[in-house]
């Protein structure tokens, strides 16, 4: 089967995980090995400051890393980088955006660039990133 053309036009469908709640922050600790308690202990996040709580940055990761694979095989992800931008609150909903910038071909493959963002209801990128993936011929 022929994979459409690809395009600066081409959409990437956007990732809407839905809240980040403490559930999600407590499963992502025991999944990553990550228990920063600022991460999961509301007295923790308040000693440093916080209101309360908020997710891992590599958890936002982990995201985008979901909203690629959901667009093309993992075995097509060439490159993907991330820097953190600002945090994502508890009960948080963030948006998981990928926006094709740019298209190159590379020994006859076809590969996209994308620029990645995440960001929250109030418009806070709380992610700034990009990627390569490689694109089936047509």
């Amino acid at each position: 089967m022929n994979s459409p053309a690809l395009a600066t036009t081409t959409s990437v469908p956007e990732l809407r995980p839905g809240a980040v709640s403490r559930t999600t922050l407590a499963l992502f600790a025991g999944a990553s090995g990550d228990h920063n308690p600022i991460h999961i202990d509301i007295d923790s996040a308040r000693a440093s400051g916080m209101d309360d709580v908020f997710a891992h940055g590599m958890l936002s990761m982990a995201y985008l890393g979901r909203l690629l694979t959901d667009w093309v095989p993992q075995s097509r992800i060439l490159e993907l980088s991330t820097r953190f931008t600002a945090i994502t609150p508890v009960l948080a909903e963030p948006v998981f955006h990928a926006e094709v910038t740019g298209i190159e071909t590379v020994d006859g493959e076809q590969r996209a660039h994308l620029d990645l963002t995440a960001e929250l209801a109030d418009g806070t990128k709380t992610l700034a990133g990009k990627a390569v993936v490689s694109w089936p011929g047509a």
